[in-house]
């Protein structure tokens, strides 16, 4: 009887969108969890299944990111505007269905969508390797199949940054992401790597077919949740594109919290592009490093990220959420400054830029993840998708503008001045958050009111 009641307690936190306090196993023998002293979310089993579906398709996601640029650059011979085009088609979706994304996502049941986005995406990577088996590989299929892997990449990750609230509850936010955000960044540690080994050792086209099957097995963990999932806008109808578009927008444009941490990270991802659109350039034309010693400055970086990761919920406890946001942004500016004067300095270049890009990567996640709990924590359930949406559209749109704008200006001023326009933009985007609420803020705040009337009467 003490377990059919425990087991009851369980699944009614559940029905309630409250995360389990105890294992389904109470009662008997204890979990693999509570065996080994574990708390928090390692003992949410629903959780585990998802940080798992993410491990796997972030790792084989960073495989295609290496294949397929080897794939057309070896086996097609691509051209440099050929190589443009490619990255452009993985890029332009970010812009083309971002805020539409949005819309999609809180219409529908989110697991149901990420499921779904999985499944696609093993089938259109699968053709890859199909194809090449056949000897009928193409330029126009690797354009099709990155624009679709794209667009569907755009959906998932609008989908997977709202369904984290409802599967963890708003007061695991900052522990949740901050897992997931050590795996992202685990597999850009690892990754590369991984990827780079497989296409010497199978070839680009089955490289890109074990991409393939992580996201037949990501779809298989997020199958394995077990708690019920709200349904979507059970309280109203659902707006048209255009109206639900406008309601997203209009709530980031009234709440300066979220108008100041969507702004300052778009001006990151614009400036950070400019910077990197000349960056392997500079460390290989002025500063003479080898691909060896470029491969390390990328690593490294991967290794801030990770413990950035790790750093983000305990500098948050400590100091305050927003003002982890507001330092994150500060530091991360100032941490890039070595990088141009690495020039002056022959005989230790190459510590200056491997300092400056292990500092910017740890700084960068610890914004990154305190700001995802923030944006989670403000947004009411109902929006989340298109606040999310906006996000992807003001970030991820700012990729293909920043990488073109650096390349204009690394020709029109030089490269080293370029990386000096990239960190002033570094700095001007923290001014979004040194001046907006943020810097009161220590707690995690409760989501928004709505003021249902003016948000219609801005989306008509």
């Amino acid at each position: 009887m003490l377990r059919l009641a425990r087991f009851r307690s369980v699944i009614a936190r559940f029905r309630d969108g409250l995360p389990p306090t105890t294992d389904l196993n109470d009662g008997g023998p204890p979990g693999l969890a509570a065996r080994l002293g574990l708390s928090g979310l390692w003992r949410h089993t629903d959780f585990l299944h998802f940080w798992a579906a993410d491990a796997v398709s972030e790792t084989g996601s960073q495989i295609t990111l290496l294949a397929l640029p080897l794939l057309a650059a070896v086996a097609l011979h691509a051209s440099p505007g050929q190589m443009g085009l490619l990255t452009a088609a993985g890029t332009a979706p970010s812009l083309l269905f971002g805020l539409i994304a949005g819309v999609w996502v809180d219409r529908l049941r989110r697991r149901r969508l990420m499921v779904t986005a999985d499944i696609a995406r093993f089938l259109i990577l699968l053709s890859i390797p199909i194809v090449w088996v056949f000897g009928e590989m193409r330029f126009d299929l690797l354009y099709v199949v990155t624009f679709l892997n794209g667009t569907l990449r755009v959906f998932f990750n609008v989908s997977y940054m709202s369904y984290v609230p409802d599967l963890v509850g708003r007061e695991h936010l900052l522990e949740a992401n901050g897992k997931l955000g050590s795996t992202a960044s685990l597999a850009q540690v690892t990754g590369p790597a991984l990827g780079g080994l497989l296409v010497g050792l199978l070839g680009a086209a089955y490289a890109i077919l074990l991409d393939a099957l992580s996201f037949l097995v990501s779809a298989g963990f997020l199958k394995r949740i077990r708690k019920p999932e709200a349904a979507p806008n059970a309280h109203g109808e659902h707006p048209s594109i255009v109206r639900g578009i406008g309601e997203g927008l209009h709530l980031v444009y009234r709440n300066a919290t979220l108008r100041a941490l969507l702004l300052s990270a778009s001006c990151t991802s614009l400036a950070g592009y400019i910077f990197m659109a000349v960056y392997i350039l500079y460390m290989v034309d002025d500063l003479h490093l080898s691909s060896g010693a470029v491969g390390l400055v990328f690593g490294l970086g991967g290794l801030g990220a990770l413990i950035g990761s790790l750093l983000a919920a305990p500098v948050a406890r400590r100091v305050g959420v927003g003002p982890a946001v507001i330092w994150g942004r500060v530091l991360f500016g100032l941490c890039g400054a070595p990088v141009p004067l690495a020039v002056l300095v022959p005989s230790i270049a190459l510590p200056m830029v491997l300092a400056a890009e292990f500092s910017q990567w740890l700084m960068l996640l610890i914004v990154d993840v305190n700001s995802m709990s923030l944006r989670q924590a403000i947004t009411p359930d109902r929006l989340l998708g298109r606040v999310n949406a906006t996000s992807t559209f003001l970030v991820g749109g700012a990729v293909p503008i920043g990488s073109l704008l650096g390349g204009a200006l690394g020709e029109l001023i030089g490269i080293k001045a370029t990386l000096v326009v990239g960190i002033v933009g570094f700095m001007f985007a923290a001014v979004w958050v040194i001046f907006s609420p943020l810097r009161t803020l220590h707690e995690q705040p409760e989501p928004v009111e709505i003021d249902e009337p003016a948000v219609v009467a801005a989306s008509v």
